[in-house]
């Protein structure tokens, strides 16, 4: 079977070009969003896989839930992935519907994750030093973890800059014991 992100791809893809088309890859953006946590709400995934759910009365209740806060597109695009059995990529869609649209805006995501929180002027000079490296805006997601003992580490994509002591420690090991 296809992997899920593979089957997802055209449609992000799909809705990526409407959203290019209409000039409103925000909306978008929040409409996915919107969808992604009611498909993934406990009661709604056990009515998604249900055989005895209608299409219609799930593309109902999915509408019903979110209200005006779609529009007719939006409301549409439900349709499809219902009547396509596509609910559950909801996830995936919205993802890769991110990437598509940081890219096309020239901004990359950036997970930080640092031993000890981090003033607001730290994570403004790391961006601003992330950026001249990679050329590109960055959307930095800062989280903290304890276990790296100190200093920082950053994954951009499939890059990883690892800072912290944790690191040094891990890389230190595995020379010591070569």
């Amino acid at each position: 079977m296809a992997e899920l992100s593979t089957v997802a791809r055209p449609y992000a893809e799909a809705v990526f070009k409407l959203s290019q088309e209409a000039g409103n890859s925000a909306s978008w953006s929040d409409a996915l969003s919107l969808l992604e946590m009611v498909v993934n709400d406990p009661q709604m995934e056990s009515l998604i896989g249900n055989p005895r759910i209608q299409r219609q009365q799930l593309v109902d209740l999915i509408n019903g839930v979110v209200g005006h806060h779609l529009d007719a597109q939006a409301k549409q695009f439900v349709e499809v992935l219902v009547e396509n059995k596509r609910l559950v990529l909801l996830p995936q869609i919205r993802s890769q519907f991110e990437v598509l649209r940081h890219e096309r805006e020239g901004v990359i995501d950036a997970k930080i994750t640092s031993a000890f929180r981090m003033e607001d002027g730290q994570i403004s000079r790391l961006v601003k030093d992330l950026e001249a490296r990679f050329k590109r805006g960055i959307r930095p997601d800062v989280w903290i973890d304890p276990s790296l003992i100190g200093g920082v580490k950053v994954a951009v994509g499939d890059i990883v800059i690892d800072g912290s002591v944790r690191g040094r420690l891990d890389r230190m090991e595995a020379a010591l014991t070569t």
